[in-house]
């Protein structure tokens, strides 16, 4: 069976690529939030810090954009 690039692609898949993208690309950046910024506030509730999961939150943000370029920015 050849591969779905040397198919003829439907118009119904068309749309399917962009509601896979659209829930994904959210997905990835609330997953970065609540990974990182959890992992922020725990470090800041272990070390006293309160500074830490802001740093966290915005590191699960970039992280998360990053990754949604390296999937759909190509």
């Amino acid at each position: 069976m050849p591969a779905m690039s040397e198919q003829e692609r439907r118009p119904q898949d068309d749309g399917r690529d962009f509601a896979d993208a659209a829930w994904s690309i959210p997905s990835y950046i609330l997953s970065g939030i609540i990974l990182y910024g959890g992992g922020g506030w725990l470090l800041s509730r272990w070390t006293g810090v309160a500074v830490l999961t802001p740093i966290g939150v915005i590191i699960g943000v970039v992280l998360a954009i990053y990754l949604v370029y390296r999937k759909y920015g190509r």
